[in-house]
């Protein structure tokens, strides 16, 4: 029976103890991570302006002294508003994620654990999601529930679910038979405690990856969604209003949309490297195999 529970924590116990910071990949990752973690939370310490405090008199100012990265077209301080977009860019991934995946994931213990009608049905809604190309029905949730960061959040973890939940179905299917889950049976153990304490450890680590890189199309996708009018609206400091913003001064002013595209650019880079190095850690079979 001491072997029955190890078991289910194995996996996350060869991650605690592979090399993840022996890539330098890795470890920048991690930095710049740690990075858009201190803006968002320090943003109001560290902003030097307040990001929607406009100086008509300071318009498109090209990067300077008095502001670091130039000023948009209403006086507003690019730095500030970066700063501050950090925070909100960084919960829409955390929020998105979380909601998504814990979602996903019950409908593919259930779907993988149950089988039968109950496991067609899920799988069939399932697939009705994963059908469309995830943005673009993610423009048409947020278009019907109106423009709003709120609503674009809604609709970034409604096309999102779905792939955690074929995940997780395919993790419990071949699971559901191993030698740990029948004597968890034989010991009348409930399908609730079976599913939680036993088949959900197991599945832990592939979701954590899958994770890491949803964090970073979730903020794209909110950027994009903002990007077209149907995220996050002006004057929020969003990334993706800020590039909208600047699009019409691109020829002239083009700082206006070039920093807030690197901001983009460096957070979905750093989430996309976390999870390379947490699949190679969590199955150092599939990185050896790669190399």
């Amino acid at each position: 029976m001491a072997s029955t529970i190890a078991l289910p924590v194995r996996g996350l116990r060869l991650a605690a103890r592979a090399p993840i910071l022996a890539n330098p990949l890795n470890v920048v990752a991690l930095a710049l991570i740690a990075v858009f973690a201190f803006c968002a939370l320090f943003a109001p310490v560290i902003a030097p302006y307040d990001p929607l405090l406009q100086d008509l008199g300071s318009r498109l100012m090209p990067p300077s002294a008095a502001h670091w990265l130039g000023t948009d077209s209403l006086g507003r301080d690019i730095a500030s508003r970066i700063l501050y977009g950090a925070r909100i860019s960084l919960i829409i991934g955390v929020v998105v994620v979380a909601s998504a995946g814990v979602f996903g994931t019950v409908v593919g213990m259930v779907a993988g654990y149950a089988g039968g009608l109950v496991d067609e049905a899920l799988m069939r809604l399932t697939e009705v999601f994963l059908a469309f190309p995830a943005l673009i029905l993610a423009m048409a949730i947020a278009g019907a529930l109106g423009p709003s960061l709120s609503n674009a959040i809604i609709a970034i973890a409604a096309v999102t679910w779905a792939v955690y939940a074929r995940l997780t179905r395919g993790q419990i299917l071949s699971l559901r038979r191993r030698e740990f889950v029948e004597a968890a049976r034989a010991i009348g153990a409930s399908w609730v405690r079976i599913l939680w304490h036993h088949l959900l450890p197991n599945v832990l680590a592939p979701l954590m990856i899958q994770a890491s890189f949803d964090l970073g199309s979730a903020i794209i996708a909110a950027a994009g969604l903002s990007f077209i009018g149907f995220g996050a609206q002006p004057p929020t400091p969003e990334w993706g209003v800020m590039i909208s913003e600047g699009r019409n001064y691109i020829n002239t002013q083009p700082w206006l949309s070039l920093f807030p595209g690197l901001a983009i650019l460096l957070a979905v880079g750093s989430f996309n490297l976390l999870g390379d190095g947490l699949r190679d850690a969590f199955d150092p079979r599939l990185s050896r195999a790669e190399r």
